[in-house]
């Protein structure tokens, strides 16, 4: 039977050769509190904008996808996280410049501070970084 590391990235391999986006796929599986997440960075020079998509809409749907075809065939949700072009950590780092920016307002003001319009995921990030 074979990893759900691996199954990812055979995936996001043959849904790239599908699109015909010329890319390397390199996964990796970590644990963290018992909770699997596997990492997909793609790497690619010509298709970064279109795998990206408009703050990044095309690279959540690719996650969304993946993990949906992760639980098909295994039963378990299986956190996936994709990467295209160190557009996470750039992403990352605006979250947390954002947020820092929001706690130092905050204790300034005494009052509380709201951060809107995020994912999940960014929420989730900004939460980890405080």
């Amino acid at each position: 039977m074979q990893k759900p590391v691996d199954i990812a990235r055979e995936t996001c391999q043959e849904l790239l050769t599908l699109l015909e986006v010329d890319a390397t796929v390199n996964a990796e599986e970590q644990v963290q509190d018992e909770q699997k997440t596997i990492l997909l960075n793609i790497d690619t020079e010509k298709e970064t904008g279109l795998l990206i998509g408009a703050h990044g809409a095309t690279l959540n749907a690719i996650q969304v996808f993946l993990g949906m075809a992760l639980r098909q065939h295994f039963d378990e949700w299986v956190r996936v996280v994709v990467n295209i072009g160190d557009w996470k950590e750039k992403q990352d780092e605006q979250l947390f410049s954002l947020a820092s920016q929001a706690a130092t307002r905050a204790k300034a003001t005494g009052e509380a501070q709201r951060l809107y319009n995020l994912s999940p995921s960014q929420r989730r990030s900004i939460h980890l970084h405080l």
